[in-house]
């Protein structure tokens, strides 16, 4: 089939870090193009913050690179999906623009905030219940709280609320849409009545005409691109726009996890942030993870850690080492928690090392990174299997393959590390664009009415070579928790003062 006679449709992953879009074969899966654009995150002593405005200039310019390197004519493209980094606040006013910077995922200034509102909701107990996850300073919720409380002249001024995928799929459109996945992020969202929650709105003065639609599947048709869109990227209006989600779970859909996957295939995720989650069919109520929806309208129960590959990589600078350049930590413990942590829920926690010696090997010390950001993400990965009515050290269970994904996966300290400290056998997806392969699925599901986590399944895009396990290093499992028991109970992780200025005090 020649290019111009090919069915051509867009995923784009809006994350931190960047935007990604793949061209892909609508009938194969195969990926015809890619293009990418650099976001910029700004901000220190826990703040993180973005301009929306540049989400939609990378967009445009990683969709046109991507339809540049596929060689294929602009009215091939049928369809375009967004997955984007969950959680982020983004507030417009009423010209339709941001009237601050996005706060972001990793922004954990709001902790206080997430604190209040789970006493004013009633404990934790009554919050999961309703909203399956508790508001942590990483929740949406939180964070437009800490908008209504240190900068009221802003959410005076805010006329609609977004996410940062809905931002950028109203900005493709023309139309206010989100799906269950991304809004089951936000904590106004309760996943198992499938509607926005009336009493967390009322105690956060938010006004339900603020927020987007909450369509049935991120695979719903939201509209065509406006004239505006199509002019920005090239593309026909003719191109249908999904409903998109968030990154984790377009990854799902990537990997061709839905709810009939039961947790036959975990996933753990090395990225900015690191994930582990897995397709359920029943919610979970577990205060250490996010009792997702999946953008199918069944459940994704995750842990994240705020400190994965970015934190390990500061790390070998600091030691003026290349990232693989490694060895076991020995008696060196490190728990990277460079921007505080999500699980455990720690967000006045910073970096920690012990057992240090004359004798320690600067690549040990880098080691003990990676081995600390590890059983951090295996530590929440029990804890899912747990919640989910599994036990972790049943044999039958810890011997099913766990898929890492990610810009990690493709690093040997990581996967070495990941094989050393979970005596798991490992699968690599061979793609490294899986939220952006699963945001094309989306789209290929609004411009066909086919079942994307299908068709993502027919694609093959989850499936890649198998690494086998070797034996679980129990001593340094044994390590590192000992030290991250003791430190959580102590003041080493709390919060620290403040001085008159507002910044942390040394």
């Amino acid at each position: 089939m020649s290019p111009t006679h090919r069915s051509v449709v867009i995923g784009v992953d809006s994350s931190t870090q960047s935007a990604k879009a793949v061209a892909v074969d609508a009938d194969t899966g195969k990926i015809l193009g890619t293009g990418r654009a650099a976001h910029t995150v700004t901000g220190a002593e826990g703040a993180r913050e973005s301009d929306p405005e540049q989400w939609w200039t990378a967009l445009t310019e990683a969709v046109r690179g991507a339809v540049r390197d596929a060689g294929t004519t602009p009215e091939a493209v049928t369809g375009l999906a967004v997955a984007g980094q969950q959680h982020g606040l983004v507030t417009l006013g009423a010209d339709g623009r941001p009237v601050r910077p996005a706060l972001l995922w990793n922004d954990t200034r709001s902790a206080p905030q997430a604190t209040a509102l789970t006493a004013r909701l009633g404990g934790p107990d009554a919050v999961l219940e309703r909203l399956g996850s508790l508001p942590v300073a990483s929740m949406t919720a939180a964070k437009w709280q800490w908008l209504r409380e240190h900068e009221p002249h802003h959410a005076d001024a805010v006329k609609a609320v977004r996410l940062p995928h809905d931002y950028l799929t109203e900005r493709l459109c023309g139309e206010a849409v989100t799906d269950p996945g991304d809004a089951s992020g936000t904590c106004w969202y309760a996943p198992g009545a499938g509607e926005y929650a009336a009493e967390v709105l009322d105690v956060l003065g938010l006004d339900r005409t603020l927020l987007p639609t909450v369509a049935p599947t991120g695979a719903t048709r939201a509209g065509t691109l406006t004239p505006a869109a199509a002019q920005a990227l090239g593309l026909p209006a003719t191109v249908v726009v999904a409903a998109g989600t968030g990154d984790n779970m377009a990854a799902a859909v990537g990997l061709g996890l839905g709810g009939a996957g039961l947790l036959e295939h975990p996933v753990l995720s090395l990225g900015t942030s690191g994930t582990v989650f897995a397709a359920s069919g029943a919610r979970t109520a577990d205060p250490s993870l996010a009792g997702f929806a999946a953008t199918d309208g069944t459940y994704l129960p995750l842990g994240c850690t705020l400190n994965c590959t970015l934190a390990v990589d500061r790390f070998a600078t600091l030691l003026g080492l290349d990232r693989e350049d490694v060895l076991p930590g020995g008696d060196v413990v490190a728990l990277p928690y460079l921007d505080g942590e999500r699980t455990p829920d720690l967000p006045g926690a910073s970096g920690l090392i012990t057992g240090l010696r004359h004798t320690t090997d600067p690549r040990q010390l880098l080691g003990a990174a990676y081995e600390g950001a590890t059983h951090t993400l295996l530590r929440a990965l029990d804890g899912l299997l747990t919640a989910c009515g599994l036990d972790p050290a049943d044999p039958a269970v810890r011997d099913r393959p766990l898929r890492v994904i990610g810009g990690g996966a493709r690093g040997l300290a990581w996967t070495d590390t990941i094989r050393r400290l979970s005596g798991r056998p490992l699968i690599l997806p061979a793609s490294g664009e899986l939220a952006a392969l699963g945001a094309a699925a989306l789209a290929a599901g609004a411009t066909t009415g086919g079942d994307p986590v299908a068709l993502a399944t027919a694609w093959g895009t989850g499936e890649g070579p198998a690494l086998p396990p070797v034996p679980r290093d129990e001593a340094t499992c044994e390590r590192v928790e000992s030290v991250l028991r003791a430190a959580s109970g102590s003041a080493l992780f709390a919060d620290r003062p403040k001085t008159a200025t507002g910044r942390t005090a040394a």
